[in-house]
């Protein structure tokens, strides 16, 4: 079975948000520990784009699990948290997106294989 585009999606958005993540950990440096964790992630996240893309349930379960938690993040942020921006807007839908794409009947049938 090929590989359903909505899959594909979200893994290049995974890889994206990890290399970001690893960029932002080398511009912070200076402050060791921070960006220490950040490149990690950074690197877990690339990681678990690359799982997505092999068809990895258990790669899927921890993207829905970030995208929860995005989500989470994001409505918090819109209904009365701290800074409520078009950024927690758009995070909260990219999430929901991703969530959405990844129990498609296509992309069930991806992961079950």
């Amino acid at each position: 079975m090929s590989r359903p585009a909505g899959v594909t999606l979200v893994a290049v958005i995974v890889w994206i948000t990890g290399l970001l993540q690893v960029i932002g950990g080398i511009l912070t440096i200076l402050i060791p520990f921070v960006g220490i964790i950040a490149i990690i992630l950074g690197i877990i996240t690339i990681v678990v784009g690359s799982g997505l893309l092999g068809g990895s349930n258990v790669a899927r379960v921890l993207t829905t699990i970030v995208l929860a938690l995005n989500l989470a993040s994001a409505v918090f942020s819109i209904t009365g948290g701290s800074n409520a921006s078009w950024s927690s807007i758009i995070s909260g839908i990219l999430a929901l997106i991703g969530i959405i794409l990844l129990y498609t009947r296509a992309a069930n049938a991806y992961f079950r294989r």
